[in-house]
């Protein structure tokens, strides 16, 4: 990609991210354009739909998630990794209101353009649940599937005025029902 189109690529994600951040994952595509200072065409060039455009947002912030998973596997225990990365994907899928339905729709669909990003998230989950369930310190009852239904519970808290205020102490109560030594 040109240096330019590359320039206007990000601007474009950057505007996106702040609007669906700001309205959630419904914000209207017209409005992105028009906070970015271009036409609508010239941001469907980009991202011919809305779920390509949320792919492009998600791809970024999942592959930090897989890589943070990578580094806390080695620099953590199990207990610490695990929790660690389930407040980075809820913090991750409570930053796009409204993405955790898309989400879990993608992971269903192969076709989804989200599907690839969602698969790849959930496996980095699923292997900091493995790792801490060889360790002895998480249920073994429960899979990298239950694990991002967790996440997307606790995602829906957090956008639930009436009990963000009890966000961190819902998370804790979950945290402690997925470890053993909690």
């Amino acid at each position: 990609m040109r240096a330019d189109a590359r320039k206007n690529h990000d601007h474009l994600l950057a505007v996106a991210g702040a609007v669906i951040t700001e309205q959630g994952v419904d914000a209207s595509l017209r409005d992105i354009a028009r906070k970015a200072g271009v036409g609508l065409a010239t941001l469907l060039r980009h991202f011919p739909t809305r779920e390509a455009l949320l792919d492009a947002l998600l791809r970024t912030r999942f592959d930090e998630l897989t890589a943070t998973a990578g580094e806390l596997e080695t620099s953590s225990s199990p207990e610490d990794a695990l929790v660690a990365w389930l407040r980075d994907c809820v913090a991750c899928t409570h930053e796009y209101r409204g993405v955790v339905a898309l989400m879990t729709a993608a992971l269903e669909d192969s076709e989804s353009a989200l599907h690839a990003s969602c698969v790849t998230m959930r496996a980095a989950g699923t292997r900091l649940l493995a790792r801490a369930q060889d360790a002895g310190a998480a249920r073994t009852d429960l899979d990298g599937t239950d694990l991002f239904a967790l996440v997307a519970a606790l995602a829906w808290l957090g956008d639930q005025p009436a009990l963000t205020p009890r966000a961190d102490h819902l998370f804790e109560v979950v945290t402690s029902a997925i470890l053993t030594s909690a």
